[in-house]
Order: C-alpha cells, then sequence, then structure tokens
C-alpha cells in the first residue's frame, strides 16, 4: 500500500467523500451475506490465498523441472537438496490452502464445525506423490510438442516459450488437486494459466499422454471432456457444451458429462468449435472453423464442405 503513495502528484489533500463510498460499500456486503446466508460468518478471511497458491505452483514447477525452471544459479549438484526444501515449503504451505477450502466449504453447506487436517494431509500427501507421475507425463508432452512442431528448435525451447505445454503444466497440476478434493484450488490454478496464455482448461478435464495445443489462444476446454493420447489441436477451438439443463427452479443443473470425448491420434484444426457429450473417434481430422454437434467414426475427415453435405 505505500507504494500507490508514490503515484500522486497532487500537492494537497483532496475529499473523495470515502465516508460515504466506505458506508455503502459496507451495505453492499451486507446485502450480499444476507442474500446468501452469510450473516452468521465471523473472524477472518476463511477463503485461500491466489498469491500464495501461485507462489505455489510457481515453486513446484520448479522443483518438477528444476534445471530449466527453477533458480538460475542452481548446480547440478544440489539439485535433489533444492527439490526436497523447495516441496517441503510448498507442500506446507499448500496444506494451510487445502485446510481454508476444505473449512470454507463445509461452513458454506451448513455442517458443523470439525476438524479436517487429515483429509487435507491426504489430499496434499497424494498431491506429492503423484508429482514423478506428472513430471512423466509433462515429459511426453512436451515430446509431442517438439516433434508436431517444425519449428521448434529444441524441447528446451518448447518447455520455455510454449502457451500450449505451460498450459498443460498448471493443468495436470490442477486436475490432481481437483482429484482428490481440493476443486476451489485446482480452479484457481487453472485460472492462473488461463490469464498467462489464453488457454481456458477446466481443472476437471480429463487429458491423456502426448497432448500438444499449437498456438493456443483462445482455446476452451470444458470440465468433463475427455481427451485421448497423443491428440494435437490448435488456436481457437472449443470442446464446449451444447446446451444446459435447468432444474424446476430454473437453477442450472450441475455435473452432467456434457462435453466431448476425443479419442486417441485426434487432430483439431483452428477455429473448429465441438459441443454437446459426443465422441470424436480415433485417428479423425476436424478441419478448421468445423462447427459439430454430433459424434464421427474412426478414422473420419471432417471439413465444412462435408458438413454441408451432411447435416450435424
Amino acid at each position: 500500500m505505500a507504494r500507490l503513495n508514490h503515484y500522486s502528484k497532487a500537492d494537497h489533500a483532496i475529499d473523495w467523500q470515502l465516508d460515504s463510498v466506505v458506508h455503502s460499500l459496507r451495505d453492499a456486503r451486507e446485502q450480499w451475506r444476507a442474500d446468501h446466508g452469510r450473516t452468521n460468518e465471523s473472524g477472518g478471511r476463511s477463503l485461500p490465498s491466489r498469491e500464495i497458491i501461485n507462489e505455489v505452483v510457481e515453486a513446484v514447477i520448479g522443483a518438477v523441472f528444476p534445471m530449466r525452471l527453477g533458480p538460475s544459479n542452481l548446480r547440478h549438484h544440489s539439485e535433489d537438496y533444492f527439490v526436497g526444501y523447495t516441496l517441503d515449503a510448498a507442500l506446507n504451505a499448500l496444506l494451510d490452502q487445502v485446510l481454508l477450502e476444505l473449512d470454507h466449504t463445509a461452513m458454506r453447506r451448513g455442517e458443523a464445525p470439525q476438524d479436517h487436517s487429515d483429509q487435507a494431509v491426504t489430499i496434499v500427501r497424494d498431491f506429492g506423490a503423484m508429482l514423478p507421475t506428472i513430471r512423466h507425463w509433462l515429459d511426453i508432452d512436451i515430446m509431442a510438442a517438439y516433434r508436431g512442431d517444425p519449428a521448434a528448435r529444441s524441447v528446451d525451447e518448447v518447455l520455455l516459450c510454449y502457451p500450449g505445454i505451460t498450459a498443460i503444466i498448471y493443468h495436470r497440476l490442477a486436475h490432481q488437486l481437483y482429484s482428490t478434493g481440493a476443486p476451489l484450488l485446482a480452479r484457481m490454478v487453472s485460472e492462473a494459466a488461463h490469464s498467462a496464455t489464453g488457454i481456458d482448461i477446466h481443472p476437471g478435464a480429463s487429458i491423456g499422454s502426448g497432448f500438444f495445443i499449437d498456438h493456443g489462444t483462445g482455446v476452451v476446454i470444458g470440465e468433463t471432456a475427455i481427451i485421448g493420447d497423443r491428440v494435437r489441436i490448435y488456436q481457437a477451438v472449443t470442446l464446449g457444451a451444447k446446451r444446459f439443463p435447468a432444474d424446476e427452479s430454473g437453477q442450472l443443473e450441475k455435473g452432467h458429462a456434457r462435453h466431448p470425448i476425443v479419442e486417441n491420434d485426434v487432430v483439431i484444426y483452428a477455429g473448429a468449435t465441438i459441443l454437446g457429450r459426443v465422441t470424436i473417434g480415433h485417428d479423425s481430422i476436424i478441419g478448421g472453423n468445423v462447427w459439430l454437434t454430433r459424434s464421427v467414426e474412426p478414422h473420419s475427415n471432417v471439413s465444412q464442405a462435408s458438413l454441408q453435405k451432411s447435416p450435424c
């Protein structure tokens, strides 16, 4: 906050009428809490911190790829020390954030206060135990990007420079948190990647090995999408929902499988939109700017011209 003072060039105090603004903001908060049954909340902030989660993820990524994404002064002989020290700090910080999420979720559901420490430890321990497997998957993803892009000069360039690789690194970490009981933290991780890359992958999406997003800007992959192995997609591709069923009160129903299934060895070119719980058969090619709302058989080659002859 102290730095904000340097931005003002005024040489005298200005009356911003802040009393009125502060009171109005308090009224807005109280109204929201009343509308959402939060009037009994007290104490300090109970939600996880985006800043801390971002720091945790950056630390974990550095530990997973220490000589390429770790500190610039790291040497091979101290890799294990750095990885152990970094993960110990990161996982302890993550534990605090998982506890905040579990406590907040229980409060929001109206559950009686209880100790979620054991559950939080299990989530974080499982997350840490999965990191070697995630590193193995990411190595396959990086090789898929290197082999799939003739402009790539090295795997190091792919890891350091490609937004699609950044997005899949964040996604594989977020998906692990999502799968083991920390969906809010997972969403925070995925949105950090979305902000950095323009690639929006919901942490619930299941993505196989050797996944490559080329260029990447504008890609959207929904929560219940299932993507097989060795799939390649280009910029502005959407794997989305076709419709959103609502309950009797008009509220959208949640949890339904509503996004596409993409089988192994599929290529989806730029601007394609695939909606609904449809299946794209293995070894298929979906052309650029195609709008598709039906399943296609394996080894299909779908283009705008072919769709004009066969309604989707």
